[in-house]
């Protein structure tokens, strides 16, 4: 099975350049640059370099910087300027101090004489494999500017639907918070108030009554216990998600669920296609692109689908077939697909795909929150009514229990 190598070589013209090559093993990736006329510095399987390394956690305002960071980059480097003279004056315009340094310390590195991606492989908190393998491409083609620039759109976009996602569910969820607040409040002062009138009567009270006293009192006697188990449990939840199998399982689930899976897909696939069509735009080989591009997809399903076609790639396979065949994205991506290798232009056609995806993601939010926000208001309505009609109706027969009591 063929594996991509990244490399440094003395090109024909004398100067240092950076490229990929595909190969059996290292000896193969030398012996193949070397018929190409160049002298190869450093060798390296990209593939296990970067696309194997796991995700890590990135500070939000330091993914903003570096966000921002690539886009004033890419604008000063194709103005001509030097890539340090490019890197200091873009630095100087970031705010966070921690971001600040960090990208210090990543300009100190390019002055020494370490390429951009290279250096952006040592910092995977704050670029993606994606990133480093974009500015690896832009180096070898000697376009670093135009590399940036599909880079920075590419995580402008990526960045927007993340906040149209996030912005999107803070309504339902403060509802939903508003909602149980209410029931509490109700429970923990508002029914004690009541139960005290009924003094030894208790026992004769309508059920509706008396189980609303029964929570009440069992809220109030044991709430803090049942807050502790409710995060316990979540903990746990969690520390089984992080198991593969039950992560896959629970994955696959998710991808059934009625509006909230076909959801799931398409932001899944907006995100992969965009991030695939950038890549291949920047001449980055198909299979080392699929192994980066699968890394932004969070549904370990899907993940595992990509991988599957990716090797198959290695091996010669098509994408659009495969992919079609594992019945993980939509029809219409599918589609996307087999016109953009059909007329060989998979990079433009992936770039459209994820724009008319992005479209149809923010209209499927929209209505699922249209139907989660009526449905938590019937519950928190119908919650209420019921604790007050409980209520209303031992008050209205609390005649009838004080004389039979």
């Amino acid at each position: 099975m063929a594996t991509t190598f990244s490399y440094r070589a003395v090109l024909t013209n004398g100067t240092v350049g950076t490229g990929f090559v595909e190969a059996s093993d290292h000896a193969a990736a030398i012996q193949s640059i070397r018929q190409g006329g160049a002298r190869p510095i450093l060798v390296t399987a990209v593939d296990q370099k970067m696309a194997t390394q796991p995700k890590a956690k990135v500070n939000g305002k330091i993914r903003l910087a570096s966000i921002n960071l690539t886009g004033e980059l890419a604008v000063l480097l194709n103005a001509g300027l030097p890539l340090d003279r490019s890197l200091s004056l873009a630095i100087a315009n970031v705010e966070d101090k921690a971001a600040a340094a960090q990208f210090g310390a990543l300009l100190e590195e390019v002055r020494t004489g370490v390429p951009l991606s290279q250096a952006m492989q040592k910092r995977q908190d704050i670029f993606s494999p994606a990133a480093a393998a974009m500015a690896e491409a832009g180096e070898a083609n000697g376009a670093l500017g135009s590399a940036l620039t599909r880079l920075s759109e590419m995580l402008e976009r990526a960045e927007a639907l993340r906040r149209l996602i996030a912005t999107s569910m803070i309504y339902p969820i403060s509802l939903t918070i508003i909602a149980v607040g209410v029931i509490l409040l109700m429970l923990l002062f508002v029914v004690p108030q009541f139960e005290s009138l009924f003094g030894q009567a208790k026992d004769k009270l309508p059920p509706a009554s008396a189980f609303v006293m029964g929570a009440s009192r069992f809220v109030r006697d044991w709430g803090w216990w049942l807050l502790a188990a409710i995060v316990g449990l979540g903990f746990m939840v969690r520390h089984l998600l992080a198991r593969p199998a039950i992560r896959i399982v629970t994955d696959r689930l998710v991808l059934r669920v009625p509006q909230l899976g076909m959801l799931v897909r398409y932001i899944e696939t907006a995100r992969f296609a965009r991030t695939l069509g950038v890549l291949i735009d920047g001449n980055v080989p198909l299979p080392h692109a699929l192994a980066l591009a699968r890394k932004t997809v969070a549904n370990s399903h899907i993940g595992n689908a990509i991988a599957q076609v990716a090797d198959g790639v290695r091996e010669g396979g098509g994408l659009a077939s495969p992919l079609a065949a594992a019945n993980v994205f939509p029809k219409l991506a599918i589609g996307f697909l087999r016109t953009g290798e059909e007329t060989s232009q998979l990079g433009p056609m992936l770039g459209r795909l994820a724009d008319v995806l992005d479209r149809d993601v923010g209209i499927r939010i929209q209505r699922l929150i249209g139907i989660l926000t009526p449905i938590i208001t019937i519950i928190l309505g119908a919650s209420v009514a019921a604790i007050i009609a409980a209520i209303m109706s031992a008050i209205m027969g609390f005649n009838e229990l004080a004389i039979s009591s």
